[in-house]
């Protein structure tokens, strides 16, 4: 059985000081996405102390290649993967049950073209993945930090998508996706008002759901009850 300090950062969340996007919330894995980890981490986890990475290297090709920050539980990134083996997907998520469970739906599908950090996405940005390396950044139904006194805490930010930018090719497009109308006015706001950004839709505003971002169950579960959905795809010029 493997130590699960020892496939981990020694610090697992982040290196940065300052205000969090999110809560750590790590409640206790599965007995069953627990033995995914243990089984799965060594071939499928990255770390920070692993520095930047090479893609190719990592991926053994050069395909389009797509992080998704915050997969939560994984389902819908291992749906990606799984409809879309021509292309590489790295995710991030600071919650080790999440971790667990795509580990586990990684394994059960046979997927090679996923790969996981488990550390804040903001050490991924700054420490690991080189410039102009993404072709796809999905960020889908981030914390909305519904107070007005907490929307500081919010990733979607200024600063965060010019970083972002950078680990863009150009031409490539960052994907937002939330179910909260507020913080979709929020980002609508930010990625109008971001350098090197433009819109994919020529007329600006919001984009229908892509056919290739899954429904999760609790997205479903909303619709059904008549909450909205707003994407956002916006793409880098320079």
């Amino acid at each position: 059985m493997t130590d699960q300090n020892e496939t981990q950062d020694a610090n697992p969340v982040t290196t940065r000081r300052g205000v969090r996007s999110f809560v750590l919330r790590q409640g206790r894995m599965t007995e069953g996405q627990k033995k995914a980890f243990e089984r799965n981490w060594a071939k499928y986890g990255l770390s920070r102390d692993n520095g930047m990475i090479d893609p190719r290297e990592v991926f053994g090709r050069d395909n389009m290649l797509n992080l998704e920050i915050g997969f939560g539980m994984g389902k819908s990134l291992a749906d990606m993967a799984e409809a879309a083996p021509e292309q590489d997907f790295i995710g991030v998520e600071v919650h080790l049950p999440g971790v667990g469970a795509l580990l586990k739906e990684v394994e059960a599908r046979g997927l090679e073209n996923v790969r996981v950090y488990s550390i804040d996405a903001n050490d991924v940005i700054d420490l690991c993945l080189p410039d102009a390396c993404l072709d796809r950044v999905m960020v889908f139904f981030p914390d909305p930090w519904h107070k007005k006194k907490h929307h500081k805490r919010r990733l979607i930010q200024l600063e965060f998508i010019q970083r972002i930018r950078h680990k863009l090719r150009v031409g490539g497009v960052l994907h937002l996706a939330t179910d909260w109308e507020n913080y979709a006015e929020h980002m609508l706001e930010v990625m109008d008002a971001s350098e090197g950004f433009a819109n994919t839709r020529e007329e600006g505003g919001y984009s229908p759901k892509p056919e290739e971002r899954p429904m999760t169950k609790f997205e479903k579960r909303g619709e059904n009850l008549g909450h909205g959905v707003w994407d956002l795809l916006f793409y880098r010029t320079n």
